[in-house]
């Protein structure tokens, strides 16, 4: 018998120096490819359970992200969301050639109408 397939069977530590995500409730829904309405009821879940959600996306989820918080916004508007703040950027990134890119952000925030 190897001793690596030993090794490999016992538990491993968790050595890396970036700390552990919380299974909390966290604050931020990020945009993606996936379908509109999976993030709608995503965000809806999450201010369900907290005061106030951050959207966010960058590049062509842009678009994707402005429509999530005005279907909350408006779908939603006897249940009392609103659209908050709205932060807009840019983020410089590499592409795949090489080259650096100039990458807009925004972040949405929908809130509780209190």
């Amino acid at each position: 018998m190897s001793t690596d397939n030993e090794q490999s069977s016992a538990p491993k530590e968790n050595t890396s120096s970036k700390p552990r995500e919380d299974s909390g409730t966290r604050d931020t829904i990020f945009i993606g490819k996936k379908p509109l309405m999976a993030y709608v009821t995503s965000t809806l879940i999450q201010l369900a359970n907290l005061p106030a959600v951050h959207i966010k996306a960058r590049g062509m989820s842009i678009g994707r992200a402005v429509d999530v918080a005005q279907i909350i916004a408006r779908k939603t508007e006897n249940a009392g969301y609103l659209i908050g703040d709205i932060k807009i950027g840019s983020e410089s990134l590499e592409s795949q050639d090489g080259r650096i890119r100039n990458v807009s952000t925004i972040e949405i925030e929908v809130k509780r109408n209190t």
